[in-house]
């Protein structure tokens, strides 16, 4: 989609404020009258479909379509069966922790599908708005950086944790608890009753890496962490984090992070 790594870096870094949330079930005469947005305009439809014109484009919309409409863009948008669309449309602005703005990584139009867990959050986001109860402001905020999670995870880096095959869930769960240990791909798929060799192809299919990618990426991961703590040395957080070879160990973490482990703790 053309999005460079350091934009996405930015987007993840950053922190939504939230101006207008409706929960849209229109009426016969549902309509939104051509203007210009303030905001950037995220809008789930879930029911029924809709033509919008976003800066002189038509889009056809319909149910378990996605919307991403920028900051700035001239909209509006009818609908030829009003009585039955229904969205959640979400108005708001992106941060960066220096304060300047930050666009979303999403195309104007893309299909999601209909996924319960993210009707689930709309409807609390719009129990929220609704009773505005003390803390509801930064209950919303979270609630909706979870939405946008989920959507990038689906349209940027296409993949779907929630429709994970259970074993495969079972399986990273077990390396997440695990990893320190010197694990085989053998004993995880013993752990989800699995054939070595349909378990690592089941795995590859639904994560989009190997396991021993993924496991990699854990042991890596924490080993950072340690090494940023500063309590321990290479040496003893390579073993820590289930390396046997302090020297495989460090090549692999140039491999993954680009520098050697020696140069966390400079």
């Amino acid at each position: 989609m053309g999005r460079g790594k350091m934009n996405l870096e930015i987007f993840n870094e950053s922190v939504p404020s939230i101006d207008y949330f409706r929960h849209r079930k229109s009426t016969p005469e549902w309509l939104i009258e051509h203007r210009r947005t303030d905001n950037i305009d995220l809008t789930y439809i879930i029911c029924g479909q809709a033509v919008y014109t976003v800066n002189e484009q038509r889009i056809f919309a319909a149910e378990g379509d996605l919307l991403c409409i920028p900051k700035g863009s001239e909209r509006s948008a009818t609908s030829n069966e009003p009585g039955k669309f229904e969205c959640f449309a979400t108005n708001f602005n992106l941060a960066a922790p220096t304060g300047e703005a930050v666009s979303m990584p999403l195309p104007l139009h893309s299909h999601v599908g209909i996924h319960n867990d993210l009707i689930s959050n709309y409807r609390k986001l719009n129990e929220d708005f609704l009773a505005r109860s003390p803390g509801y402001v930064m209950r919303s905020r979270a609630r909706f950086m979870l939405i946008l999670q989920r959507f990038m995870e689906m349209i940027v880096y296409k993949i779907d944790t929630h429709r994970f095959d259970p074993r495969v869930k079972q399986a990273i769960r077990f390396v997440n608890e695990h990893f320190h240990e010197h694990l085989k791909i053998s004993e995880v798929a013993a752990a989800v009753s699995l054939n070595p060799v349909y378990f690592g192809t089941l795995f590859r299919r639904e994560t989009h890496t190997t396991f021993r990618d993924y496991l990699n990426t854990i042991r890596i991961n924490q080993a950072e962490d340690m090494l940023r703590d500063g309590k321990l040395n290479v040496t003893e957080v390579a073993a820590h984090c289930g390396f046997s070879d302090v020297f495989y160990f460090s090549r692999l973490f140039k491999k993954y992070k680009g520098i050697p482990p020696s140069a966390v703790q400079d």
